[in-house]
């Protein structure tokens, strides 16, 4: 979901914040934010009605993750640039800073810490 409209405006967020991630990690976080409203059936809600907790986001972003990397998600976050789930968390806050997202007055950058550990959540079952 590489869409051109939100590139200058991820850029610009990564600029201003030392290119800490990169900038798949953005998209990746966008797409697994609509595969999770989508699962949650909540695409044809009201802005309101759509918005989706920390939690269930990391959840979504989770499956989304295994769905897509398997069990090389972990290499690939790290290659990113993120080393936990509360990275996930900057990114959401950096986007909503700059507009890309919204968020409640509830929701705090905490809400993503230790949601789950990288290297247990995708681990191969065998």
């Amino acid at each position: 979901m590489k869409d051109c409209r939100f590139t200058p405006i991820i850029e610009r967020i990564r600029s201003q914040s030392g290119q800490r991630f990169d900038q798949a990690a953005y998209f990746f976080l966008l797409e697994a934010l609509d595969f999770t409203i989508f699962r949650l059936g909540r695409q044809n809600n009201d802005l309101e009605e759509r918005h989706i907790s920390p939690p269930e986001l990391m959840d979504g972003l989770r499956l989304y993750a295994t769905e897509e990397f398997g069990p090389m998600a972990p290499f690939v976050f790290r290659r990113w640039g993120l080393v936990s789930t509360g990275d996930f968390g900057t990114i959401v806050f950096q986007m909503c800073d700059a507009g890309l997202l919204r968020r409640q007055e509830r929701d705090t950058a905490k809400d993503f810490e230790d949601c789950f550990d990288f290297e247990e959540a995708f681990a191969p079952a065998w």
